[in-house]
């Protein structure tokens, strides 16, 4: 009998942002809340969600999350009309906040919500504050990830 291979992402992620772990240095991350409707729930418990080109503002000591895109299902009901670009409000102290509206007021910083996932019944966003990469920085990353998976290719080959 073959052994089953564990899923890379834990089963309580509906989605990562890899592109933003791709393009950033991730200095810090936050747990926020989100303020969804019904039909945006139902879509995430399907995972239809897209964070790629997602990112969050801070506004009049709010923040929100812009660009995250929820596909609703064929079976939404008929009377509620969704829309797949909605802003949609993060719930964070007011220290958080604080930190995040100094941070991404200096230069190079950003904020991008790097994952979706369930804690208990509710939906937690990570949000992370990043600083951007260079395209040699990019390059230099992808280079140590390649050289990790040949030297743990080479130990499973010796221990064989």
């Amino acid at each position: 009998m073959a052994k089953s291979k564990k899923p890379k992402v834990p089963e309580n992620t509906i989605v990562q942002n890899k592109k933003a772990r791709h393009d950033y240095f991730i200095e810090d991350t936050f747990e926020a809340g989100i303020a969804l409707q019904g039909w945006e729930v139902k879509s995430l418990r399907d995972k239809k969600v897209q964070l790629v080109d997602s990112y969050v503002l801070i506004q009049n000591g709010e923040a929100f999350l812009l660009g995250c895109n929820i596909t609703p299902l064929n079976t939404a009901s008929t009377h509620v009309v969704a829309d797949p670009g909605r802003t949609k409000k993060l719930l964070l102290h007011r220290k958080e906040l604080a930190r995040l509206f100094i941070a991404t007021q200096q230069k190079g910083y950003t904020c991008v919500c790097a994952k979706l996932y369930w804690k208990n019944h509710l939906i937690k966003a990570e949000i992370a504050l990043a600083k951007g990469k260079q395209s040699h920085d990019k390059r230099a990353t992808i280079k140590d990830r390649q050289w990790n998976i040949e030297k743990q290719r080479a130990v499973r080959q010796t221990n064989r």
